[in-house]
C-alpha cells in the first residue's frame, strides 16, 4: 500500500524532542511546503505485488502493487542507464532491458540533492547531501484492470507524465501520489525523476572534448532526462493501457518551468501532445552565466562552473585562495579538468555549492540557452511564432498568493514568538508584497505566455487558483499568511490530501467539503484536458465552461478562477490578466504605496522573486527610482 505520510515522519524525527505543540507548529512551517506538494514522500511500508498487474513492456516484464485509490502503481522502473562515471554530464542514454520479471515494488533513488522538506527527503542530517546519481526511475499508476482487460488501439487511455518542482535543484517523482487520478479519470499517471542541481545543469569547455556530441555538449542534462522518458513513455506505455499517441505533459514551479522548456526543445517534439504549467515560467541562463568567473568581462554567476572548479581546487588545498586557483585552472589541460571533475564523488561535487537554508536549494546557473536544445535569444519570442515551438494545446496558470509561501519565511516579514508561533510584523506591507509579487509572476508565467502562444494557436488556457481557506493556529490566521501560496494547488490537481497526521493542522476538517469539491472539479477539468485538448466543462460536463484565451476582445473571458462556492467558485473572468509593464506601472500610482519608500519595497521584493525584474533595474525602477533605498541596505525596520 503506497501511503503519503512521510511529511509527517520528517517531522517527527527533526523534532521529537520538542513538545508536542513545539512539534505541531514547527511541523506547520514545514508543510506549508510539503503539503502543498500534492503527496508526502511514503513511509516505508509493506507493499503486496498484485499478480493481476503483470505487464510485458519492450524493456522487460514488471509486477507492481495496488495502491491505497485502488489504482495499480508500478515503482521505481529505469528509463535510462545510470549516469555514471563516463556517463556523468552527458546525455542520457536508453536503460538496458531486464530480463525475468521486475518486482516494481520501491521507489528508485532520489537524484543527488541537499534534503529538504520541500524535496521530500529525510532532513534529520540537514546539509549533508543525499541520493545517488544513479536515479533515473519512473512511476506509474493506471486503472486497476487485469493483464487480460488492458485497453489496446483507441481504448486506450489517455496519459500524464507529472514533472517535479523544487528549483529543479531538489526533488523527486516519488513525492507524488498519481492514484487517484488514475483511478478516478481513468488516465496513466507517471512520475519522473530527473537529475538535478549540478549533475543536471552543468557547462564547461573541458566536457566538451573528443567523444561528445552536441547534447551532451548542451548541459541541459535535466530536460534530456525528461525527454529521454517521454520516448520510455512512447516505447512501453501500452503495456500499462496508455496511449502514446496522446501523453500530457504537467509540472509546477520548476517543473512548469521545464514544461515551457519542452514545449521549446525541437528534440521532445511528437514526444507530447497536451501541456499544463503550474506556476511555471520562461526563465533560462545564458552560457556566459553558466562558466565564466563572475570578475570576467561577460560576468559568470556566483555558482558558475568555473567559480565552483576555483572552491573545489581551495578546498583540496592545490591551491591558497581565489587568485592562486585560477592560475592553476589556467595551467590545467582540458583533459586535466576533465579528469578532475570525474574524480569527485557526487557529494564532493554538490559540497561545493552552499544551499539556501530553509529549502536546501541551490543558486545556481540551470536551464541554458544553448542554441541546440534550447534557443539563445528571448524564448517568448519563439511562442509567437508558428515555427517556434511545439505547438500543441496548453493550460497556463498561476496562484493568487504566489509569493506567500516564500514571504512567510522571511524574518523580516515574519516574527515568531519562542522561535514559533508566527505574526507578521506589517500585515498590510506583507500583503501588498504578496499582491505585486504574484501578479508579476501571472504577467511572466501565464499571461505574457499565453498571449504569445494565442497568436498561431486557439487551444490556450489560463487559471489562477484563488483557494486560501487554511485554519487559525495558536492565533496565526494562515489563511491570510499563506492563503493561495505556491504549489498549493497540487494536492488539489492529484485528489491527494492525505500527507500524515500533522498536515490535518492545513487540511483541516472545516475546510475538507469545499477543498475537495474544488478538488473534484480540478481534476475533472485535468483529465478532460488530457483526454480532448480542452478541458471544456470537465469530465462529466457539468463545471463551468472553461474558455480559450482570446487575444482580440478585451471583454471576452480570459481565464479561469478555480475557487470554493464560498468563495464564489469556479468562474471564467477577464478581469485581471496581467503583463510586467503594467505591474510595474501600477507600483507607481497605487495610492497605498504613498511614500518611494513604500514603492522601493515592492521593487525591492520583485528583484529578489523575480528573474525577469533584476538587480541592475532596481536603483531607476518607476518614475523615481529607488538609488536612495541601496538594496543592501533597504531599510526594512522603520
Amino acid at each position: 500500500m503506497i501511503r503519503c505520510q512521510y511529511a509527517a515522519q520528517v517531522v517527527t524525527t527533526r523534532f521529537e524532542a520538542m513538545s508536542h505543540i513545539a512539534r505541531r507548529l514547527s511541523a506547520l512551517l514545514i508543510l506549508a511546503a510539503v503539503g502543498a506538494s500534492g503527496c508526502g514522500h511514503p513511509v516505508r511500508e509493506q507493499r503486496v505485488l498484485d499478480p493481476a498487474s503483470h505487464r510485458v513492456t519492450a524493456s522487460g516484464t514488471v509486477v507492481g502493487a495496488v495502491g491505497v485509490y485502488g489504482s495499480h502503481a508500478w515503482l521505481g522502473i529505469p528509463f535510462a542507464k545510470p549516469p555514471l562515471g563516463a556517463l556523468r554530464w552527458r546525455a542520457p542514454q536508453p536503460a538496458e532491458p531486464w530480463t525475468g520479471t521486475r518486482e516494481a515494488l520501491d521507489f528508485g533513488s532520489a537524484c543527488t540533492q541537499f534534503p529538504s522538506p520541500i524535496g521530500g527527503l529525510d532532513t534529520a542530517r540537514a546539509g549533508q547531501p543525499v541520493g545517488s546519481e544513479d536515479c533515473l526511475y519512473l512511476n506509474v499508476y493506471a486503472p486497476r484492470v487485469g493483464e487480460s482487460d488492458v485497453p489496446t488501439g483507441n481504448a486506450r487511455w489517455p496519459v500524464m507524465v507529472w514533472i517535479h518542482g523544487g528549483g529543479n535543484t531538489v526533488g523527486t517523482g516519488a513525492l507524488y501520489n498519481g492514484g487517484n487520478l488514475a483511478a478516478t479519470h481513468k488516465v496513466v499517471v507517471v512520475t519522473i525523476n530527473y537529475r538535478v542541481g549540478p549533475f543536471g545543469w552543468f557547462r564547461h569547455g573541458a566536457l566538451r572534448g573528443e567523444g561528445t556530441n552536441e547534447l551532451d555538449r548542451s548541459g541541459n542534462f535535466a530536460i534530456l532526462d525528461i525527454i529521454r522518458s517521454l520516448q520510455w513513455v512512447r516505447d512501453n506505455v501500452g503495456a500499462f493501457g496508455g496511449d502514446p499517441g496522446n501523453v500530457t505533459i504537467f509540472g509546477e514551479s520548476a517543473g512548469a518551468n521545464n514544461v515551457y522548456m519542452l514545449l521549446l526543445a525541437p528534440q521532445a517534439h511528437g514526444l507530447f501532445h497536451r501541456a499544463i504549467s503550474e506556476s511555471g515560467g520562461l526563465n533560462m541562463n545564458t552560457i556566459g552565466e553558466a562558466e565564466h568567473f563572475t570578475d570576467d568581462a561577460e560576468p559568470g554567476r556566483t555558482n558558475s562552473s568555473n567559480e565552483v572548479l576555483v572552491r573545489l581546487l581551495i578546498k583540496d588545498k592545490r591551491a591558497a585562495d581565489r587568485a592562486a586557483a585560477k592560475t592553476q585552472l589556467a595551467a590545467m589541460s582540458a583533459t586535466d579538468v576533465e579528469r578532475y571533475l570525474r574524480g569527485k564523488t557526487n557529494f564532493e561535487i554538490l559540497l561545493a555549492y552552499m544551499p539556501t537554508p530553509a529549502t536546501a536549494m541551490i543558486d545556481l546557473p540551470k536551464v541554458f540557452g544553448d542554441g541546440v536544445v534550447l534557443p539563445q535569444d528571448d524564448p517568448i519570442q519563439h511562442l509567437a511564432r508558428a515555427d517556434g515551438y511545439n505547438r500543441v494545446p496548453v493550460i497556463v496558470g498561476t496562484n493568487r498568493e504566489e509569493n506567500k509561501l516564500f514571504l512567510f519565511g522571511d524574518p523580516k516579514r515574519v516574527r515568531r514568538i519562542f522561535w514559533l508561533v508566527p505574526r507578521l510584523r506589517d500585515q498590510a506591507g506583507y500583503s501588498l508584497s504578496a499582491e505585486y509579487m504574484s501578479r508579476f509572476w501571472k504577467a511572466a508565467g501565464a499571461d505574457e505566455p499565453a498571449a504569445a502562444m494565442r497568436a498561431t494557436q486557439d487551444n490556450v488556457f489560463v487559471y489562477r487558483f484563488d483557494w486560501h481557506e487554511e485554519p487559525h493556529v495558536m492565533g496565526a490566521d494562515l489563511s491570510v499568511m499563506l492563503g493561495a501560496a505556491h504549489g498549493f494547488e497540487i494536492p488539489f490537481v492529484f485528489g491527494h490530501f492525505d500527507l500524515g497526521r500533522q498536515a490535518n493542522v492545513f487540511f483541516s476538517k472545516d475546510n475538507e467539503p469545499g477543498r475537495l469539491a474544488l478538488s473534484k472539479q480540478m481534476m475533472s477539468y485535468w483529465a478532460e484536458f488530457a483526454y480532448r485538448g480542452a478541458p471544456g466543462r470537465g469530465r462529466d460536463g457539468r463545471q463551468p465552461q472553461w474558455s480559450a484565451w482570446n487575444n482580440s476582445a478585451p471583454t471576452d473571458p480570459k481565464f479561469i478562477i478555480l475557487d470554493t462556492p464560498a468563495d464564489g467558485g469556479v468562474r471564467v473572468t477577464s478581469s485581471g490578466t496581467q503583463t510586467a509593464a503594467g505591474v510595474l506601472a501600477a507600483i507607481d500610482t497605487d495610492p497605498r504605496l504613498p511614500t518611494q519608500r513604500d514603492k522601493c519595497m515592492i521593487f525591492h521584493d520583485l528583484v529578489n522573486r523575480s528573474r525577469t525584474f533584476t538587480r541592475k533595474e532596481y536603483p531607476t525602477a518607476g518614475k523615481s527610482g529607488c538609488a536612495a533605498y541601496p538594496f543592501d541596505t533597504y531599510p526594512w525596520g522603520g
